[in-house]
């Protein structure tokens, strides 16, 4: 065997070993955090839970909030770390996250609107589409205004995605200010949480999140070639606006259905790109995969961690992102400043 090849042989047994840690690491996250928290569970609780369900606190606790909450922190965090890698490939900036699309803005402004017209008479279920409709209107809008004829031009992308959420977020507050009744339910949701969220909920939007994922793992390799340079793709034979408004098309999906799910929870798209990358490398055939194990595995370890702060009362888990994402963010930006 040539050098070329033990190398290329040992660069992909890396990679699945890294994939694989990542999902050893996930069901013994998601197990902790359906048996641990203010009230503590053992396998046995949860085996029956599911064999033989008897109505008691203890199964209903288990089946109705444990699980339902790891599988949407799961599904939540899957969906912004890929959207969040894919939109670093967009913007042509690796600190960009799904939030520069506005998405986190659009969807808190459409809830905050929500509330004020239809108060406590707004269910979860209508809260999760009034949150996907704004995600989705204010991720148009920055996409239209991004493009200059049939070209797609990222710097204005960023431009659009920051003038768009500052606007969305002063009216949002606006809101808020004029009508205190909707204040509380605005502020729990605007910081982001898993906690309350039924499997329904996550069914809602589960196709959505599968569609884009689907469609960033089909673009992985044009991603790939993109990075190249724009000039270099085109020379390839790649339809490089296609390629960004298909991308955009996920990235839209993913972060929407997510916010829509559990609010806007930040930096887990910012950190979990630099983290696998660091891990598996840039071909984003591997990158994506990895993003999306890692991404399930650092939502549901922060919603973990979250719960016991401060016992018995529970940190909404965007709080515990932000006090990751944070510090990570300033080192990124001086990382990237000396390189």
């Amino acid at each position: 065997m040539s050098n070329n090849s033990a190398s290329l042989l040992h660069k992909r047994q890396s990679k699945i070993i890294g994939l694989s840690v990542g999902a050893v690491l996930l069901l013994v996250l998601a197990t902790a955090s359906v048996l641990l928290g203010a009230q503590t569970f053992g396998f046995g609780d949860l085996w029956e839970s599911y064999r033989h369900f008897d109505g008691s606190n203890e199964h209903l606790i288990l089946r109705t909030t444990r699980v339902p909450r790891v599988l949407v922190a799961a599904a939540v965090g899957s969906c912004l770390a890929v959207a969040g890698a894919v939109m670093q490939v967009l913007t042509r900036n690796p600190l960009a996250s799904p939030s520069v699309f506005g998405i986190n803005a659009g969807a808190s402004l459409f809830v905050v609107i929500g509330l004020v017209l239809y108060g406590s008479s707004l269910t979860m279920n209508s809260m999760i589409w009034i949150a996907f409709a704004g995600a989705l209107f204010v991720a148009l809008c920055v996409y239209a205004m991004a493009m200059r004829g049939s070209w797609f031009e990222p710097v204005k992308l960023t431009l659009a995605g920051a003038a768009m959420g500052a606007f969305a977020s002063s009216i949002t507050s606006g809101l808020i200010l004029i009508n205190k009744q909707s204040l509380d339910t605005a502020l729990f949701w605007m910081i982001g949480s898993v906690s309350g969220r039924k499997l329904e909920h996550l069914l809602a939007v589960a196709p959505y999140m599968a569609i884009g994922i689907g469609l960033a793992l089909l673009l992985s390799n044009s991603l790939n070639i993109i990075m190249l340079g724009e000039d270099s793709a085109r020379g390839l034979g790649q339809r490089v606006t296609l390629v960004r408004l298909l991308s955009a098309l996920a990235v839209v999906l993913l972060a929407g259905s997510s916010v829509s799910a559990a609010g806007p929870i930040a930096f887990v798209g910012l950190i979990v790109p630099h983290l696998c990358r660091s891990l598996i490398g840039t071909d984003h055939r591997w990158l994506l995969p990895c993003c999306a194990i890692y991404g399930a595995v650092l939502l549901v370890a922060a919603d973990l961690a979250a719960r016991f702060v401060l016992m018995p009362k529970e940190v909404p888990v965007g709080i515990a992102t932000a006090m990751l994402g944070v510090p990570f963010l300033v080192h990124a930006a001086r990382r990237k400043e000396h390189d």
